[in-house]
């Protein structure tokens, strides 16, 4: 018998979903629909190798993160195994007991396969399996909020694990706590300037003719004609198409420091609606448990998490938000309060 404390956990993979979010978030948005096709008709290409084996996704730190939670009861990844890109996964996902639920190409009658098989393969475990206390639905597809509500009105506790940046903030708030599939221990975020990369090779500049070749002739023989004004004006064009291809190639880096601001901004907001409630019901001036602010924001926006904002600790995030909140460290505990203004 197992202790009645001990969670019981059933864990679900929408498999394609996170390993579509995942190569997009390595290589760039939509990128996998771009290069769909290619990965179809030849996935032993050497690029097309190596753009798959940089956005491999990291199947032990999922699995690791859930049974964090308790027991697993049973694991369940829902894919088409015989796809090159999910068969490359089999053999780990079987060394880790994960129960792999073949679903056949999707035809335009069946393109939501994975989420009905999912959900109603989810329900029936729940009646099925009265013991189970938490439910991990890995996907980032609005299409299960649904799932997430049934779950959490037959009692159980619900964990969302999806990709920042593909998952829909409607599935986030559904769940009673969310992770990013990028702040898991174990998973290697993408570096910045992966995303530039298609630019940059889009942008290259064609290859130049041998010097014996005919071009090269034409090209000596318009060079010594002369037209001074022609030559001058051709030579600029390709400098100010230079600067405009190094402008677009920043552009991603941009893109991106400005999310990374507006991440930001927005865990500080729900920090000061998290203290302002906490006040409310303990009073404007008493100081609140760090932990106990931290679990009010979790249920306002399951999605937050100190590690996906850099951050190694709630304390460390605390001590970066001194404008508004006042930390006292005493002993063993952490207590915080609004910063009076």
């Amino acid at each position: 018998m197992t202790e009645s404390n001990t969670g019981r956990v059933a864990v679900y993979l929408d498999f394609d979903n996170i390993v579509i979010s995942w190569y997009d978030r390595v290589h760039g948005r939509n990128a996998y629909g771009k290069d769909r096709q290619r990965i179809t008709d030849n996935p032993h290409d050497t690029e097309v190798a190596e753009r798959l084996s940089r956005a491999m996704i990291e199947v032990g730190a999922i699995i690791d993160y859930a049974s964090s939670f308790g027991t697993l009861v049973l694991t369940r990844a829902y894919a088409d195994w015989s796809s090159p890109v999910n068969a490359v996964y089999r053999s780990q996902l079987v060394a880790r007991a994960v129960d792999l639920v073949q679903l056949f190409p999707a035809a335009a009658y069946a393109k939501n396969g994975a989420d009905i098989r999912l959900a109603v393969d989810a329900v029936e475990d729940m009646f099925r399996l009265p013991d189970l206390t938490h439910v991990v639905i890995v996907a980032g597809d609005s299409d299960y909020v649904p799932l997430a509500q049934r779950c959490k009105r037959l009692g159980r506790y619900v964990i969302g694990v999806g990709v920042a940046g593909s998952t829909a903030k409607s599935l986030a708030a559904a769940c009673d706590e969310f992770e990013s599939y990028d702040s898991l221990p174990g998973v290697v975020r993408p570096p910045k300037q992966q995303a530039a990369a298609p630019a940059v090779a889009a942008t290259a500049p064609p290859a130049k003719a041998p010097k014996d070749s005919p071009e090269t002739k034409d090209a000596k023989d318009t060079k010594d004609k002369p037209e001074p004004k022609r030559a001058t004006k051709t030579r600029k064009a390709p400098t100010a198409k230079a600067e405009e291809s190094k402008a677009d190639e920043s552009r991603p880096d941009d893109s991106k420091a400005d999310e990374a601001s507006t991440e930001q901004s927005e865990a500080t907001q729900l920090l000061e609606r998290a203290l302002r409630l906490g006040h409310d019901k303990a009073g404007a001036d008493e100081w609140l448990h760090a932990s106990a602010v931290k679990t009010q924001m979790r249920r306002m926006d399951p999605s937050f998490s100190e590690k996906a904002l850099a951050y190694r600790s709630f304390n460390d995030f605390l001590r970066s938000r001194d404008e508004i909140a006042e930390l006292e460290e005493s002993g063993h505990e952490r207590l915080v309060r609004l910063r009076e203004t």
